[in-house]
């Protein structure tokens, strides 16, 4: 199901960044497994909360 929204997503939407909680390993290795790689790390949740965010993009953009 993940790899089907995603495959909307990046058709429909030209998605090519997201962001994941670091604490979701699952969500981090689904991703890379679909070409997406790590840029950035953040201390904090975009509401400023102590949840690090890993920003990734699609590798090869």
């Amino acid at each position: 199901m993940g790899s089907t929204l995603l495959d909307y997503a990046l058709s429909h939407w030209d998605v090519s960044k997201l962001t994941v909680n670091e604490q979701n390993p699952q969500a981090i290795a689904f991703y890379e497994h679909e070409g997406f790689a790590a840029y950035m790390r953040t201390d904090t949740d975009e509401e400023g909360e102590p949840f690090p965010l890993i920003c990734m993009r699609l590798a090869d953009r």
